[in-house]
């Protein structure tokens, strides 16, 4: 391995590793180095398809796709080689290097991490020899004593790397010294060598304020605080995988200087809700108002209705029966309101489910859709996953939500195990792929698609949303700006040099 390793480890989940690692990735990107992400397992319902072993397709988590994105480089399965998708509270899919392992969701789970580390090691290594560095992402916390001998994401990726390593703490929910002190004490002596710097994320206030506080934490350890990042909500990612902030955003009134209205956009909030990420572009659109329902209320005064992808398309189907959000759909429509279903949305929004092999519930049954659309899905035992180049029918139903649609081509990706067909004319060819095979339907204001990231398709994002929502390749610079401004000038290039015997 000739590669270096930088590693941004956090005092908690949702410290902010995945956004930070992300804008390294554009940093180092942007100094002529050839840089990979990588993070040995994630948790997430939130995954991408990208190339696998021998030409085949799968699935890694969307942090590393954006991190991959952010480097400059194409996504791979090496970069997350173990994936877990949650099913339920108890219960998770086995991903590894992009293919589901159902003989491995069984084993428990110390013993499960010493099968998947060998998986692992073997992603760090072959990309540590096809790159100048590679920036990892740890999980949750290092210093977790009670899982510290299974834990091979965090401190045995580190030490196999000889990773130089950040460890960040949210400094906006309390306690930060207290949380990096005592995980760094936590650590072993030889885990402890790699610590190089510590990061207070999501500040709020006067900075000097914090004084003494980094120089006694340094007394007492050895380490310094490189970098104090103000709170910054508005930096365009995702947020991290497996942290959903469900705060309403965009303006809650009209701005008296915008000639544009507001387009008020509710995303159905179901317990097991999947690739939420690629909402993130609505919520960085000035003229959006977005909100995750819970209630049929929410649906009230919405303009669009956006039912996700699932994990768990039935039960999450009878969770919006139990809501009431059924009704409060039908409602929408009756008052000529949007609604897009997105692959389980899609489904979900169908006359009937046909589950013959008892794909999702563990036995063969059949359950009524929503009756929104005039198709009928049955699931199939093996996933499709697909990378897919589509395009809207030109001949559209012109309703003003998906007008605007018609002709417009659109890149994205399918993770499903249904197969959903038409049942009458009445569900129209709305998505096509290149080959002719439908992926979408509409019936008047209601269109259902199985084709993911719809809204990071630029075309589509602006046929919908006009110019105004950033590219993500802004994204990516403003991150590595922000970093750049905000670390003690000289320590991300110094991270790159080995530590002394």
């Amino acid at each position: 391995m000739s590669a270096r390793a930088v590693m941004v480890l956090g005092t908690t989940s949702g410290a902010g590793k995945s956004w930070l690692a992300t804008a390294l990735c554009r940093w180092y990107a942007r100094q002529g180095l050839k840089v990979a992400p990588f993070k040995a397992q994630n948790m997430s319902n939130n995954a991408r398809v990208v190339p696998g072993p021998d030409g085949r397709l799968g699935e890694i988590g969307s942090a590393q796709y954006f991190q991959a994105l952010a480097a400059g480089v194409t996504p791979d399965v090496r970069m997350n080689p173990v994936l877990l998708k949650p099913e339920k509270d108890t219960a998770s899919q086995v991903v590894v290097m992009g293919e589901v392992r159902d003989d491995l969701r069984r084993v428990p789970w110390r013993e499960r991490s010493e099968h998947l580390w060998p998986h692992a090691c073997a992603g760090l290594q072959s990309l540590m020899a096809d790159h100048d560095l590679v920036v990892i992402e740890g999980a949750g916390s290092p210093a977790e004593i009670n899982l510290h001998s299974s834990d091979y994401v965090n401190m045995r990726t580190a030490l196999a790397a000889q990773a130089a390593c950040l460890l960040v703490t949210d400094i906006d929910r309390g306690g930060a010294f207290a949380h990096l002190y005592g995980t760094h004490e936590l650590l072993t002596e030889d885990e402890r060598a790699l610590i190089r710097g510590f990061v207070l994320n999501r500040f709020r206030g006067d900075a000097t304020l914090l004084a003494p506080g980094p120089q006694q934490l340094q007394a007492l350890t050895g380490v310094p605080t490189v970098a104090v990042l103000p709170m910054w909500r508005g930096h365009g990612l995702p947020e991290e995988d497996g942290v959903f902030d469900d705060t309403p955003t965009g303006p809650g009134a009209p701005d008296a200087n915008s000639t544009r209205p507001i387009l008020r956009v509710a995303v159905i909030a179901y317990p097991r809700i999947s690739n939420l990420d690629e909402f993130q572009p609505l919520r960085s659109a000035p003229h959006v108002r977005l909100i995750w329902a819970r209630h049929p209320a929410e649906l009230d005064d919405v303009d669009w209705v956006i039912l996700p992808g699932s994990k768990h398309t039935t039960s999450d189907l009878a969770w919006l029966r139990a809501q009431g959000l059924d009704a409060a759909l039908h409602r929408h429509v009756q008052r000529g309101r949007a609604v897009l279903g997105i692959c389980g949305g899609l489904q979900m929004l169908g006359h009937t489910l046909s589950d013959p092999e008892g794909v999702e519930q563990g036995a063969p049954g059949e359950v009524p859709g929503l009756g929104l659309l005039d198709v009928h899905t049955r699931f199939d035992t093996s996933k499709l996953l697909k990378a897919t180049t589509a395009r809207f029918a030109d001949d559209l139903v012109a309703v003003p939500a998906w007008a605007s649609l018609a002709g417009v081509p659109a890149t994205g990706y399918e993770i499903h195990h249904g197969r959903t067909q038409a049942c009458s004319a009445l569900a129209r060819p709305a998505l096509l792929d290149a080959s002719g095979q439908c992926l979408g339907w509409q019936q008047g204001q209601v269109l259902g698609i199985y084709l993911h990231g719809l809204f990071e398709s630029d075309e589509a994002l602006h046929a919908l949303l006009g110019q105004g929502v950033p590219a993500l390749s802004q994204v990516f610079d403003g991150l590595a700006d922000y970093v750049d401004q905000h670390f003690t000038p000289g320590v991300l290039k110094a991270l790159l040099k080995p530590l002394p015997p």
